[in-house]
């Protein structure tokens, strides 16, 4: 926003520094000025401001200049307020809060036989909009209108006139009602939703609370009779009607970061005052209705206790040999608006200010001071450490993971923590148990996730439609499950796969990375932890175990030690309609937290033989029902516990009849088994194996796979 350095001084008559070093002081304590333009002799500079979000309080003049007198120790100069003196009315004015959880106070003023016109009239007040409107290059519209928008820019309370003729009974502030419309003062109708909060009278709709006044009830020339409002609205509630309606005002920008409870009666008189400087007079007294159970938690909230020794530890040495004293920080918070209460000479209790709502608890006020104080002048010391640093528990297990995936030739990537709802009930593996965000940036991000595949499908689909042919990649992070009142968040990993395999050699054909390979990588995972039994297995399409966002009969689930640890497979051809997914997609993912309760195995070196390893064949008939991780757990403890020699063994060829279906005859075999052509590689550290001993060696191996059913070919 932009800031006049003539407006701020007239708050501040002996304020010392010029614009440039008041821009420089300014900056350094987190209000922030962007950019210096001078406005010519007598007019000043215009400060181009940056103020984030939780300095509400600061965009406006009166807010900047509380600042400056903060900084230089200074006497705030109040904000003029006219002296209104009213007329007896027949009787007051009637409010009433309905929506108590999002208006917490609503002010109304009755201004009768009042002059409408463009311009001002040559009161002080008016002459102060006239000045400061033509330094901002703000457009001067009709002297109501001027005057709420003068409101705002000198102290941030937004208000609104309404054509007190044109309301109905009184005002209800109210959710609005079913098939409700309100034609605003852009010139659109809106059609209301239930939870669009709105000020209203006895019959029909009036503006859209804290957003946008309505085009019925709004001042023209013709209104005689004014109704000044200043209210509270909650943030959350304007923020909802706000993006409902898809509107951003200078009133809902205030009031979606939390306006000051306590200014609404002093705004409503600058406002009053202005607009009867042109003629006409106020009828009754201010009618300000409160809700108790709002002015509590934000006009008069608990006093918070401060204590010296808590400043001195946080903040440390200053380049000032006298440092932050009792006096400096009694300075800072009063300059501040808070006041205080002494429980000793270095212990206050501190009342905060009602236009400070970023100000809850004690490090917020050390915090205060420091800034004020100017973090330029603390000394550049480093903060004392005891002990030493730990290692998280998981970060061992952790990175064997992203060591095995990145060798493995994929990318480490990160997607948001929020889904869709959508999302969120396809890839949830504990359905019912989803958590909801209470204010979602977008129905995009609506749910916590709670698992990784709908970020790591994003990243993918990313991927694929801006032409990359070769998608790897993976994500660790948490996932999400519970209630809003207990949110339970467990580690997962997740991989995802499409394009062609970069190729090894200059004679191999490129081929698309399939199932087969991501089984290999998630292998290469769970090889990194000392498990006792690990299987792949698969359901029934009809059986309902597997999760929707996997192919029925492209997918297989991970069970480490009788738990099920994750799952892999192809995406469903649905899902991949959806995310206009053309490519074969491949994703898994698995459930760290039961993943790192196994042991992580330590690498193991041994001395490499020097004696000739021996190959070996075995063409074998092998039951359909046999898979080749049954076997290849059968060679692996024959291995362990009785022929050390076997070093290595995998599948050579397999050989199925497929044109009568996988259970045909095969040659040399029965109906319902497949050819296999299993190598193994035999080799000992200390000697040459001789004939007799691998003879011995290969009996066992057939012996070993003869038990699952398998037999060698006749």
């Amino acid at each position: 926003m932009n800031i006049l350095t003539t407006w701020l001084r007239s708050y501040l008559p002996e304020l010392p520094a010029d614009d440039r070093q008041l821009a420089e002081d300014l900056t350094l304590r987190g209000i922030a000025v962007e950019g210096i333009h001078d406005l010519g002799p007598g007019n000043g500079s215009l400060f181009e401001m940056d103020i984030t979000t939780n300095r509400v309080d600061a965009m406006n003049h009166f807010g900047v200049a509380r600042e400056a007198a903060a900084i230089y120790g200074l006497v705030l100069k109040p904000i003029q307020v006219p002296i209104l003196e009213a007329r007896a009315a027949a009787a007051p004015f009637s409010v009433k809060i309905e929506a108590q959880d999002a208006c917490g106070r609503f002010t109304a003023r009755v201004l009768r036989s009042v002059i409408i016109k463009t311009g001002s009239a040559s009161g002080p007040l008016s002459s102060e909009v006239v000045r400061y409107f033509t330094l901002l290059e703000q457009k001067q519209i009709l002297n109501a209108v001027d005057a709420t928008n003068f409101a705002w820019l000198a102290m941030g309370q937004p208000t609104h006139a309404f054509d007190l003729d044109k309301i109905e009974g009184g005002i209800v502030v109210r959710r609005a009602r079913k098939g409700e419309k309100l034609k605003t003062l852009d010139g659109i109708e809106r059609e209301l939703d239930p939870e669009d909060l709105v000020v209203a009278d006895h019959s029909k709709p009036l503006a859209l609370a804290g957003v946008m006044g309505g085009w019925d009830s709004m001042i023209t020339t013709a209104t005689t009779n004014v109704l000044v409002e200043a209210a509270w609205f909650d943030p959350v509630a304007v923020r909802r009607t706000a993006r409902r309606h898809g509107l951003h005002t200078d009133a809902s920008h205030r009031f979606e970061r939390g306006a000051d409870f306590n200014s609404a009666p002093l705004a409503s008189a600058i406002v009053s005052g202005i607009i009867l400087e042109s003629g006409g007079y106020l009828e009754g007294e201010l009618v300000d209705v409160i809700v108790a159970a709002v002015e509590g938690r934000t006009g008069k909230r608990k006093p918070v206790a401060l204590d010296l020794n808590e400043v001195h530890r946080n903040l440390g040495t200053t380049v000032d040999s006298e440092g932050i004293t009792a006096a400096t920080t009694e300075g800072i918070l009063k300059a501040l608006g808070c006041e205080l209460g002494n429980e000793s000479n270095t212990r206050w209790q501190v009342t905060l200010p009602s236009w400070r709502l970023d100000l809850e608890r004690e490090i917020d006020l050390v915090e205060e001071v420091a800034r004020v104080y100017g973090y330029n002048r603390f000394a550049n010391t480093l903060p004392a450490f005891a002990g030493a640093v730990r290692e998280l528990t998981n970060a061992a297990a952790e990175s064997a993971l992203r060591r095995t995936l990145l060798a493995a030739g994929f990318h480490e990537a990160i997607s948001s923590t929020f889904t869709s709802a959508e999302d969120a009930e396809v890839t949830a593996p504990q359905p019912g148990l989803l958590v909801p965000l209470g204010n979602p940036l977008s129905a995009e991000a609506g749910m916590m996730r709670p698992s990784l595949i709908p970020g790591m499908l994003t990243m993918v689909a990313g991927n694929l439609h801006r032409d990359i042919g070769d998608v790897r990649l993976f994500e660790i992070g948490a996932v999400f499950s519970g209630t809003t009142d207990k949110v339970d968040e467990r580690p997962a990993l997740s991989i995802g796969a499409a394009g062609l395999l970069a190729q090894s050699g200059p004679h191999q054909q490129s081929r698309e990375f399939d199932f087969y390979d991501l089984k290999g990588t998630i292998e290469q995972l769970l090889a990194k932890f000392k498990a006792k039994s690990l299987y792949f297995d698969s359901f029934p399409a009809d059986a309902g175990i597997t999760p929707s966002w996997l192919h029925p009969y492209r997918s297989a689930r991970v069970v480490v030690e009788g738990i099920t640890t994750g799952w892999f497979g192809q995406i469903h051809p649905r899902v991949a309609s959806d995310r206009k997914l053309k490519a074969t997609v491949l994703v898994g993912e698995l459930y760290l937290d039961r993943l790192f309760q196994l042991p992580v195995q330590k690498p193991a070196v041994r001395e490499l033989s020097r004696f000739q390893p021996v190959r070996r064949d075995f063409s074998l008939l092998v039951p359909d029902r046999v898979r080749w991780q049954e076997i290849d757990a059968a060679l692996a403890t024959l291995a362990n516990s009785g022929v050390s020699e076997l070093v290595d063994w995998r599948v050579r060829e397999v050989l199925r009849n497929t044109k009568s279906g996988g259970g045909a005859k095969t040659e040399g075999g029965t109906a319902g088994e497949y050819s296999l052509l299993l190598g193994a590689t035999f080799q000992a550290s200390d000697r040459t194996l001789r004939d007799e001993e691998l003879h011995s060696y290969s009996q066992s191996v057939i012996q070993a796979v003869s038990q699952l059913g398998a037999r060698l070919r006749s």
